[in-house]
């Protein structure tokens, strides 16, 4: 986020005046200060706002916690969004009172900002959630007595990945908040392949299995979205298996000759056998508690149901 918000005036400061606009009374500009001013101020207050962040992680709660996330969140897009109005603004304008007028520059940062913010408080209370395990003990198959539920849940996260997505992300979002600004063609031609790059290494930067009643569900990348889901009439075995990522082609989505794999990192995997198409792996662990628990739902029938045979 520093590098944004300094990095903008940076590269337009050639097409900038001296000083620059940085306030508007309704759609006029009223203020100026320096280009050195405007680039070091929001990064101070971005600087000032991750202390405070900080801070409160490692004195507060829980609620601090999320407070702490939400608002960073916030005040990096807010800021951001600024910057890259003002310079816009004031891009190949001969002095500061001819910049252009401000109006939906602003509401759209602040839309965005309050995204943003939304986006953090969910992404660190699930951080903060704990996983909840089977509730029995563990094996190739587990007992249900009739009437008893029980839930696996398993989350792996690859850093390696999580950071390409940032960095990536990063770079879309200074390339276009670059195009916006009137820097040209080649920062929005830019900011597409970063874009998809990000979104790629989200996606695939964590993995959440979960089993209950109703299956198994794989959701991927910090919001859990996109998400795949068998049944467990759908699933005709599970297992733990140990995977590395030369045997299925690499890290991350994977299909090769063992079928699909989700592989974030190297060992114990949960391996399911579909009744229809190929086998399905995911990097998580306690993977043969999860297999043990799929395939007691898979031959578990409630009381009072009943398989009507097939006729003659």
């Amino acid at each position: 986020m520093l590098v944004l918000l300094l990095g903008l005036p940076w590269a337009a400061r050639t097409r900038l005046p001296e000083p620059v606009a940085t306030h508007w009374s309704g759609t006029h500009p009223d203020g100026s200060t320096s280009l050195t001013a405007a680039a070091l101020f929001p990064a101070g207050m971005w600087a000032a706002a991750a202390a405070a962040g900080a801070v409160a992680r490692c004195r507060g709660g829980e609620q601090a916690r999320l407070w702490a996330a939400a608002g960073l969140a916030f005040w990096g897009v807010l800021l951001t969004g600024a910057q890259g109005s003002i310079v816009s603004a004031n891009l190949d304008r001969p002095t500061w009172q001819e910049a252009r007028p401000l109006g939906a520059e602003v509401a759209l940062a602040l839309a965005a900002a309050a995204g943003a913010g939304l986006v953090a408080w969910r992404l660190a209370r699930r951080a903060g959630a704990e996983p909840r395990a089977a509730t029995a003990a563990g094996g190739p198959r587990l007992e249900l007595p009739d009437g008893q539920r029980a839930v696996w849940l398993s989350r792996t996260a690859n850093p390696w990945l999580g950071l390409l997505a940032a960095v990536a992300g990063l770079g879309a979002a200074g390339s276009a908040l670059a195009g916006f600004a009137g820097l040209g063609a080649p920062a929005w031609a830019l900011a597409a392949p970063l874009g998809v790059v990000a979104l790629a290494g989200a996606g695939c930067s964590s993995v959440q299995a979960r089993v209950t009643e109703r299956g198994l569900t794989v959701a991927f990348g910090p919001l859990g979205l996109p998400a795949r889901h068998w049944a467990p009439e759908e699933i005709a075995s599970a297992r733990s298996e140990q995977r590395t990522p030369a045997q299925v082609g690499g890290w991350g989505y994977r299909l090769s000759g063992l079928g699909t794999t989700v592989m974030l990192r190297r060992g114990e995997c949960l391996v399911i056998h579909p009744h229809q198409g190929t086998d399905f792996a995911v990097s998580v662990d306690d993977a043969e508690r999860g297999a043990a628990l799929l395939n007691a739902l898979a031959t578990h029938r409630p009381p009072g149901e009943h398989t009507t045979p097939a006729p003659d």
